[in-house]
């Protein structure tokens, strides 16, 4: 497995991180952890030389930092890089950011983090984390030993990044980058900052929330012409590891071919050539003229107050924007409860307030509640 290094120090994180954001699951549509499989996952990928793992608090609804803690305690701690991170949007009060960077002490079952991240940093919580005095708190913890780098995950304008970057000597920086996003979400202008101020990037989103694993025919048929045996996630990996400064690319690895494939490509990686990045490029503009719903699968807007099952109805959705396949969307949509589906949005708007993408999602279920009496009508 391969490593770049960090800074020029002794560390040396994988090329490819273990993402616990998509862990095997017992039911489809629930939080709970089949364990026995998401050990075998993360002892796998082990075994091959991963020993990135990233976590967060909110992860399968609280339950990834206590799984992950488990699933790694029989490993020599200084073998593995721990990746966690505060969720300032979660705190009501100045004294719950200690009580939740305990809390996840607590669960992971570990006396300090190798890399701590202020989750998600947008503009709307920059306040926060003036008001509770966040950083200074990390940063204090930082001197302590208990945060070994700190540095930020990031989902906002280039504008908002140049703020953040003031705010802070980051160790390093966590951004959405993948070969749709670096025009749709200016990853492009994000990245470039980064470069310039000379900070280590962990790729997050490489492959799209598992969207880039499965595009239109016409993209497909492209990739596949040029490399028969390359799969299509292999090919989004490959972008966001061939741009200099990438320490890490996160890949939240839900079973085993997902785990093999991915240590395929990073065992014996190869940057994409200028060929290859140009036919990437045409595929990419092939499969936004497809693309529908930005949902990378993050589940960041559940749970929902109504029940709608938010992910998995966009994923359906963008399935059938692709596929055209009326019948197959049906099938999905209509084997979730009554209470799961998209008739059921009410349109609070607290699932839009937590979306990283910024998708209008009331809005979005309105045309999905629609189309889908179409379809029945």
């Amino acid at each position: 497995m391969i490593s770049r290094g960090f800074r020029g120090t002794d560390a040396k994180p994988s090329l490819l991180g273990f993402g616990c954001m998509r862990l095997p699951r017992l039911q489809a549509d629930k939080p709970d952890i089949d364990e026995a499989q998401g050990q075998k996952l993360i002892d796998y990928a082990y075994a091959h030389g991963v020993n990135y793992f990233d976590t967060a608090y909110m992860y399968h609804d609280g339950l990834s930092e206590a799984f992950v803690g488990r699933a790694l305690r029989k490993y020599p701690r200084d073998s593995y890089f721990l990746a966690d991170k505060m969720p300032a949007w979660m705190t009501e009060r100045e004294s719950q950011v200690d009580e939740i960077f305990q809390d996840q002490l607590k669960r992971c079952g570990v006396e300090y983090f190798d890399f701590y991240l202020c989750h998600g940093l947008n503009r709307g919580l920059l306040q926060k984390l003036k008001d509770f005095h966040i950083l200074e708190y990390l940063q204090q913890k930082k001197a302590e030993g208990k945060i070994r780098r700190l540095g930020f995950s990031f989902h906002d304008t280039p504008e908002v990044l140049q703020e953040i970057l003031k705010l802070y000597d980051w160790d390093f920086a966590q951004i959405q980058m993948n070969y749709i996003d670096w025009q749709a979400q200016d990853a492009k202008t994000q990245y470039a900052l980064l470069q310039e101020k000379g900070i280590p990037v962990i790729v997050m989103e490489p492959v799209r929330g598992g969207a880039l694993a499965k595009l239109c025919p016409e993209a497909e048929t492209l990739l596949k012409a040029a490399n028969p045996q390359a799969s299509l996630a292999s090919w989004a990996v490959r972008y966001a590891a061939s741009k200099p400064g990438v320490m890490t690319v996160l890949s939240g690895m839900s079973d085993e071919q997902q785990v093999m494939d991915n240590i395929k490509t990073f065992s014996d990686f190869q940057p994409l050539t200028a060929s290859e990045a140009e036919i990437l490029e045409r595929a990419g503009e092939l499969y936004k003229k497809y693309l529908s719903i930005p949902c990378t699968g993050c589940r960041y807007c559940m749970e929902c107050p109504s029940g709608v099952e938010i992910p998995t109805i966009f994923k359906l959705y963008n399935e059938f924007t692709v596929s055209r396949r009326e019948g197959t969307f049906l099938q999905g949509y209509q084997a979730l409860e009554e209470r799961q589906r998209a008739s059921s949005c009410v349109a609070c708007g607290k699932c839009a307030q937590r979306c990283p993408q910024h998708i209008p999602i009331p809005e979005r279920m309105k045309e999905i509640r629609e189309k889908a009496a179409q379809m029945l009508a």
